[in-house]
């Protein structure tokens, strides 16, 4: 009688732990959204509905413990493949490599262009000023050179407090001419050299994801970066 009575005892313990567990596992996959403009600052929802303020869809928000991960994998299409050595505006010699584990937000300039880059840069600065202040340790905003000759890291240096893109979220790079050539193939950019000091070239600006996937372009000067912007927040809250 008495090993009954423990057996059931120990039955109803070991039932109540489970349920415990259960209830926390619940917990912990509960889903909520949020505007990714965040209209309504912090506020999130139980159910996936649209933003009242600017009707977008509510996102998923992930926690911590869910952002992307770089894995020790490359895939083929990564730009991370690439083996080429890049200067810094600040002095560092890097590889592509070293910006993983970022949503990356990449176009190509020259900073002694008086067209384009210009309109090019107000579209970087425009797209940075949009994304909620407490995801940019998650993006980096680069701009490679494509007139290595020139934009020496000094020059970078000077341009990027020139435009107010000297923060910690913003990254310049001049590589050498074949490297260059190489990364704007993967982008995509189309540029010739017209004068000693001018370029003719595509405008174009890629995000990437902190694995160096490609997942949205944006072409055209001054144009809508809406879809721009949704992207990158996706990216980062995946």
């Amino acid at each position: 009688m008495k090993n009954i009575k423990y057996i059931a005892l120990l039955f109803i313990a070991i039932s109540n732990f489970t349920s415990c567990n259960t209830k926390q596992s619940n917990k912990e996959n509960i889903i909520t959204y949020q505007c990714p403009m965040k209209c309504e600052g912090e506020k999130t929802f139980n159910e996936p509905a649209s933003c009242s303020v600017c009707k977008m869809d509510l996102k998923p928000v992930a926690s911590q413990s869910k952002k992307i991960e770089a894995t020790n994998e490359i895939s083929e299409t990564s730009i991370f493949n690439l083996t080429t050595k890049w200067n810094t505006e600040e002095g560092k010699v890097i590889e592509l490599k070293d910006l993983r584990g970022k949503t990356l937000v990449m176009v190509m300039i020259y900073t002694t262009c008086k067209a384009a880059c210009p309109r090019l840069v107000a579209d970087m600065r425009s797209i940075e000023s949009k994304i909620p202040k407490d995801l940019l340790n998650d993006i980096n905003f680069v701009l490679v050179s494509i007139d290595p000759e020139t934009d020496t890291p000094e020059r970078l240096k000077e341009f990027a407090i020139e435009n107010y893109m000297d923060g910690e979220q913003w990254t310049f790079l001049q590589g050498d001419i074949s490297s260059v050539r190489e990364f704007a193939n993967v982008l995509a950019v189309k540029y010739k050299q017209i004068s000693p000091m001018d370029f003719s070239h595509s405008n174009i600006i890629s995000v990437y994801n902190p694995n160096g996937e490609l997942v949205h372009q944006q072409e055209g000067l001054g144009v809508d970066n809406k879809e721009t912007i949704i992207k990158i927040l996706e990216t980062v809250n995946k």
